[in-house]
């Protein structure tokens, strides 16, 4: 079984501002970009987020010169990805990707479609009264279907906007770290992340301790500059569609 790339998180809860500051972002270039969540109108009505509950994540992201849609599965098993979806692909406008999510103690495989759309062409699906599910294709839609077919795709809703600040490849020591604001519904968080991948020499074994380094070192270059990462059990997705939710009732 091949290797998969390893995406570790940590997440910081409160003062984003005073965060990115204290990380080192401030006067880099940022891509500002709003995010909006499907999530299943039923479900929504009745206080509860179906979609994520089943580990299915529908994303719309505007801004930052393109916009994209994004169908996930975490968390998912390597069993649930079948066919074309059993390997990473990449075919313009389409990238497929399977990897690690490492959040804390938390360690899940997530897999996702990324279609990159021009600007613009998806502000039908998210105006009040769109059809968020009019606007995954055919080949997202395959996904969903082959690997996660249980799911309910029609009664869609969007939830949003997310504003989002995001600063790539800032230096943490000898880390290279994304660093990304959200900011809704009177939440306020800072996730920093960082990608490992497999080298031609790594095993299993060795891969998992390397991401375990470095996971490490994120933490401790997190703490030396007086941030203190989020000890809250949920994601930052979770608890985030969950607020959504909450207001759009």
């Amino acid at each position: 079984m091949d290797l998969l790339p390893v995406e570790i998180k940590v997440n910081i809860e409160g003062g984003a501002a005073a965060a990115l500051s204290a990380l080192g972002a401030s006067g880099r270039a940022m891509t500002i970009r709003r995010i909006w969540f499907a999530e299943d109108r039923d479900g929504i009505a009745e206080g509860r987020v179906p979609l994520l509950d089943d580990g299915v994540i529908v994303r719309f992201r505007t801004g930052g010169g393109s916009d994209d849609l994004t169908v996930k599965l975490r968390p998912c098993l390597r069993e649930q990805l079948v066919g074309r979806f059993s390997a990473p692909f990449e075919a313009d406008p389409l990238t497929y990707k399977i990897e690690e999510d490492w959040s804390g103690s938390k360690r899940v495989l997530a897999a996702s479609l990324v279609h990159d759309h021009r600007p613009g062409m998806l502000s039908a699906a998210l105006e009040p009264g769109g059809d968020p599910a009019a606007a995954i294709d055919a080949v997202q839609d395959q996904f969903l279907h082959a690997c996660s077919p249980a799911l309910r795709r029609d009664g869609l809703v969007a939830l949003g906007p997310v504003h989002s600040m995001k600063f790539d490849d800032v230096p943490l020591g000898d880390l290279d770290v994304d660093l990304e604001a959200w900011s809704v519904a009177g939440l306020d968080f800072l996730e920093a992340s960082i990608r490992v991948k497999p080298k031609d020499e790594d095993d299993a074994e060795a891969l998992r301790a390397r991401a375990e380094r470095r996971q490490g070192k994120l933490n401790d270059a997190v703490r030396e500059r007086g941030v203190t990462p989020s000890e809250h059990p949920d994601s930052k997705t979770q608890r985030v569609l969950t607020a959504l939710a909450a207001a759009h009732v």
